[in-house]
């Protein structure tokens, strides 16, 4: 069984698909192709965990898993000390769950019968009930529409519907499924506060899967990179961009336009008049180096130096992987 401080453990976790296609008129052919193929991890009570992959890589087969929705092929799977798909009912009410693409809301009934609705379903107190949703409503700004119609509010109005749903009945996880998917900037901000502070005030442990690496680097201390069914990377966010993050760019705004510069410990990677792009492998030279050799090779009126995007070193592990 699991550890009181350990929420999830996968050990060597895999789901297969049996896929079929035409091999003549009456004939099909049947091959196996691997959705998740031998995953192992775990996740310790309070931590903010991104997972992370492009479209197919495994992440919703994984999460499916997690939540009892889908059996495994092989291997095996603990949350919160149960087996998922034969526990799912005892596990459904200890988890809390949002999946951008689907609604966990009544979509004909105001937002606040939803809320009511799942205070009977999950058959909570309802003093604490009536204490989480005040809380909820109150830092998620949610009051101006409590009566609305769900099918009446606006993506990011109903996100934050969803994740208040989600925790009204104090789980101990909560999975989020592209939570920020489609919202403005301003909403997004709101929902990531939000869980910052359910993950900090609540100790609430946190399973995120996201296309918004913005989602990644404000919410989660440690990432998973999953690509053909495959863990590819486990650890933090900051130790990844060391490891794979070695270029870094100089711009720097000459007095005068002239021709690229010859700088010996990096290179250019691009110009716009006076305004020059200058990468270098920061394990050969460092900031002051580059710096001082740009100096002494023209007038400088300005310059920043720019951290490589984490979208960009993904991209790059997955073209490798």
């Amino acid at each position: 069984m699991a550890k009181d401080d350990t929420i999830i453990v996968l050990d060597q976790l895999s789901k297969t698909y049996v896929v079929r296609t035409r091999a003549g008129r009456m004939r099909r052919h049947k091959r196996e192709v691997p959705a998740v193929a031998e995953v192992s991890f775990s996740i310790q009570r309070g931590e903010m965990v991104g997972y992370i992959g492009p479209n197919g890589a495994g992440k919703s087969t994984t999460i499916k898993m997690i939540t009892g929705i889908l059996t495994p092929t092989s291997g095996s799977i603990e949350v919160l000390g149960l087996v998922p798909t034969r526990e799912r009912r005892r596990l459904a009410r200890q988890i809390g769950v949002v999946f951008g693409h689907r609604s966990q809301l009544w979509y004909d009934l105001p937002l606040s019968d939803s809320f009511d609705l799942l205070h009977h379903l999950y058959r909570t107190d309802r003093d604490r009930h009536e204490r989480n949703l005040a809380e909820f409503v109150d830092r998620l700004e949610l009051g101006p529409f409590m009566d609305t119609p769900v099918r009446q509010l606006s993506l990011g109005q109903r996100m934050r519907g969803e994740v208040t749903a989600a925790l009204l009945h104090d789980p101990a996880l909560v999975v989020l499924d592209e939570p920020t998917i489609g919202l403005d900037v301003v909403s997004k901000f709101a929902l990531r506060e939000f869980l910052h502070q359910v993950n900090d005030e609540r100790g609430t442990t946190v399973l995120l899967t996201t296309h918004d690496l913005g989602d990644i680097e404000q919410l989660c201390p440690r990432m998973m990179i999953i690509d053909g069914g495959r863990v590819l990377l486990d650890g933090s966010v900051s130790e990844f961009k060391a490891r794979h993050g070695t270029q870094r760019t100089v711009v720097v705004d000459l007095r005068e336009a002239q021709n690229p510069l010859d700088v010996r410990s990096g290179w250019v990677i691009g110009t716009d008049g006076p305004r020059q792009w200058i990468r270098f492998d920061r394990r050969k030279a460092s900031a002051a180096e580059v710096i001082a050799e740009i100096t002494a090779l023209a007038p400088v009126l300005d310059l920043t130096i720019e951290e490589p995007e984490i979208e960009d070193l993904i991209r790059h592990l997955y073209q490798g992987s």
